[in-house]
């Protein structure tokens, strides 16, 4: 190797590894902010913009799930309405008082089964009063930023019948074959198309003939993708022919709240590799066929 190109390598380990040390540590001052925000303010959390924003907890995120949401309050545009979905009755009995003082501001906290990951969306799509508009998508352990959703819905304005999210990744085909998830590449383009991968992590909204796919299928994810709600999201648009577009050229990923990582699916959908599980009892010959022939993932 030649010196300028380890000279250069190490200058992009070191930029790397600066940049996460400095998102980490951003993290923790959002933390305090917005733990005083939720502690000391009486802004309603939501607006005029025509979405509805839904979102699930569970276990001890439900001790944190309120920075989440004061991040999402704190936009520069607020939604119409801003679900927090429960499964476990005992936590709809004793909230946290963080929740409670959302609940004032207007937050709707509302009782659901357990749906595993699909908590999030799933119980959304029969909501009173909410023909017409698009679903955003929300995880609780994200530290949102200001443009979060208000990118999400330029997006959605300029191309409604697309689903627009921040970060995706692109599916990987080798040969006439799906590549291992692990290897799909983060995705590097704003144009829509049928094999960009959605990652609810970041957000992602979705449009009203979207919403109505899902209706339709109902529970049926129950019995292929139980865990991997993303998996399920995508494998339905394929299947209804509505393209993924990412806002922005480059992916992004949000800063987690402080202390939520220790549990979660990613860990097991990821690291130990159970999407692929979840990829192969759901997309059959003709979805992977119509992978390969929209065209060669970007590298």
């Amino acid at each position: 190797m030649e010196p300028a190109t380890a000279i250069r390598g190490a200058l992009r380990g070191a930029y790397h590894v600066v940049r996460k040390r400095a998102k980490r540590l951003w993290s923790h001052v959002l933390f305090a902010w917005y733990r005083a925000r939720n502690r000391f303010s009486r802004a309603i959390l939501t607006g005029t913009a025509p979405t509805v924003v839904s979102l699930t907890t569970f276990g001890t995120r439900a001790e944190v799930a309120y920075v989440a949401i004061e991040s999402i309050g704190a936009g520069r545009v607020r939604p119409r309405r801003l679900v927090l979905w429960l499964d476990d009755p005992r936590i709809v009995e004793n909230l946290p008082s963080s929740l409670r003082r959302l609940e004032r501001r207007g937050l709707e906290i509302r009782l659901t089964d357990n749906l595993g990951p699909h908590t999030k969306y799933y119980p959304s799509l029969t909501l009173e009063g909410t023909d017409g508009l698009p679903l955003v998508t929300a995880d609780d352990d994200i530290l949102y930023p200001r443009r979060w959703l208000a990118d999400l819905l330029a997006a959605s304005e300029a191309h409604p019948a697309e689903i627009c999210c921040h970060r995706a990744f692109v599916v990987a085909t080798r040969g006439a074959d799906l590549a291992p998830y692990s290897t799909w590449p983060n995705c590097r383009t704003t144009q829509a198309r049928p094999m960009n991968f959605a990652t609810g992590v970041s957000g992602v909204l979705y449009p009203p003939a979207m919403l109505a796919a899902l209706r339709r299928r109902g529970t049926a994810f129950m019995a292929t993708t139980p865990k991997a709600d993303d998996v399920w999201l995508h494998w339905v648009a394929l299947r209804e022919g509505i393209p993924v577009r990412q806002v922005r050229p480059k992916p992004r990923h949000f800063p987690f709240i402080p202390g939520t990582q220790e549990v979660g699916l990613v860990n097991q959908n990821v690291g130990e590799g159970a999407n692929d599980r979840w990829i192969a009892a759901t997309y059959d010959e003709t979805d992977v066929a119509r992978l390969v022939a929209a065209g060669a993932p970007e590298r």
